[in-house]
């Protein structure tokens, strides 16, 4: 229940803008009716995507001024439960809109609400805007009372440091929010080390995004603290940490904590500085932890013996993995009953990605190998290696066997003069991270972005 923007109808919202005496003109007014039309949006609710990054059709960025127009609309539009204004140009100015909006709507639940109704916002999509610090403290405080809103992201908003300690602070308060995204939000040292020590009693956040901070300390304090945490986290399912400059201690402290932790299901560790020697530590933890489903090792460097330490441990021992991940983007996903709350998982597929590790035809082909002993690993990505003939004609012969297959690689065999080669397919675990679909929506749910597994309501 996605309600997109059509073009001819956001040119009529950017001229309605211009006058806000006649609301009846409104584009958001517009759409809002006609959604109000539909029969199963009082049941359902609807998101409202607004995004700026339409590379199909031209459109116009949401400012700050439309917010305004927008905010005064929704607050009418209990029905609306998720907004989309990704890629936009909304600096701290409209968000405080926004934050009085996100207020204003826990007042609304008890004037409107009306059992098994979505009648306020659960989703708020605000990633690469011009949101700073103060932006940050607006949204944070906001949150400190709102009690409805359960998926933010951030992603891509310069707040800084600072930024980030009034979400560490909002985290302390607000026992609703399962899903923050603070992605790329040039975090620092202290901020990571306080959102770390509030999640340790903070039983409410199912999934947190942090990656590429701004880190300058080789002694990755940040990750040691994150350790800790995993050890007393019991609802912690998705953590993403790339791009932190981790190395052997960081990941050994990791593996060590969560030998004790049963509930984490995602750990993103791509983009860092893991070598071969380090997948030991890796290989050890398979073999112990029964929860862990996707593990993201993304643009490291675990060449052919960390490939097949890895591929021995899938193969051997571990039966739950559902995503192995060694590429730029990764993700996996997970349902859950909006009224019991309880974790359901929508795919029972394990889910390997090796792409972009240097790893030769002799790793790919031991991975290839621990496919035909773990039945469960039906997805593999390994575009970005050396595909030697050796690797070629390995998952060639998986997928000309059924075995693997062709929409769940992101690889496509074919000969020339009677040698096997690979051609790469755009398919991939974290498809649409930065973007989504113009049109419908993608039909795997598990090659949605991060912050997928744990979902946060039956309709996100």
């Amino acid at each position: 229940h996605v309600m997109s923007v059509p073009p001819d109808l956001h040119q009529q919202y950017l001229q309605a803008c211009q006058n806000l005496r006649q609301p009846e003109n409104h584009f958001v007014a517009r759409v809002l009716q006609e959604a109000d039309r539909r029969d199963n949006v009082w049941t359902k609710g609807i998101t409202l995507k607004i995004a700026g990054n339409n590379h199909l059709v031209p459109v116009q960025r949401v400012t700050d001024e439309d917010v305004q127009v927008l905010a005064s609309v929704l607050c009418s539009a209990v029905f609306v439960t998720g907004l989309d204004l990704r890629y936009n140009v909304l600096t701290d100015v409209g968000v405080k809109n926004i934050a009085t909006f996100l207020q204003k709507k826990v007042s609304l639940l008890s004037a409107f609400f009306v059992p098994k109704q979505n009648s306020t916002l659960r989703y708020l999509n605000l990633m690469f805007n011009d949101i700073g610090t103060s932006g940050a403290e607006l949204i944070a405080n906001a949150l400190h009372r709102n009690k409805t809103l359960l998926h933010l992201r951030m992603t891509g908003n310069k707040i800084g440091n600072e930024g980030g300690m009034h979400f560490a602070s909002m985290l302390q308060v607000n026992c609703t929010l399962e899903k923050l995204d603070l992605g790329d939000c040039d975090l620092g040292t202290q901020c990571l080390i306080a959102i770390a020590s509030v999640l340790t009693q903070n039983k409410a956040v199912k999934a947190v995004n942090l990656n590429r901070p701004l880190l300058y300390s080789q002694e990755e304090e940040t990750t040691i603290h994150i350790a800790l945490m995993l050890k007393n986290n019991s609802s912690l399912v998705e953590l993403h940490l790339c791009k932190h400059g981790m190395k052997s201690l960081g990941v050994e402290r990791l593996c060590e904590a969560l030998h004790e932790n049963c509930s984490l299901r995602y750990l993103d560790l791509s983009c860092n500085k893991i070598t071969r020697d380090d997948v030991r530590f890796l290989g050890e933890l398979l073999r112990q932890n029964r929860a862990l489903e996707i593990l993201d090792l993304s643009s490291n460097r675990i060449e052919d013996d960390g490939a097949i330490c890895l591929g021995g441990a899938l193969a051997l021992y571990n039966r739950t993995l559902k995503a192995l991940v060694f590429q730029v983007t990764s993700s996996g996903t997970a349902g859950r009953t909006s009224e019991s709350r309880t974790f359901q998982y929508a795919y029972s597929y394990m889910r390997l990605s090796v792409v972009s590790n240097n790893i030769s035809g002799k790793g790919l082909v031991a991975l290839s190998q621990s496919m035909k002993t773990n039945m469960e690993l039906s997805y593999i990505y390994i575009w970005g290696n050396n595909l030697d003939e050796a690797a070629c004609v390995a998952f060639s012969e998986l997928i000309q066997a059924g075995r693997l297959k062709p929409a769940a690689t992101d690889v496509d065999p074919y000969q020339v003069e009677g040698h096997v080669y690979l051609a790469e397919l755009s398919h991939g675990l974290k498809k649409h991270y930065y973007w989504t679909p113009s049109y419908g929506e993608e039909n795997d749910a598990a090659a949605n972005a991060g912050l997928a597994i744990a979902a946060v309501s039956e309709y996100f």
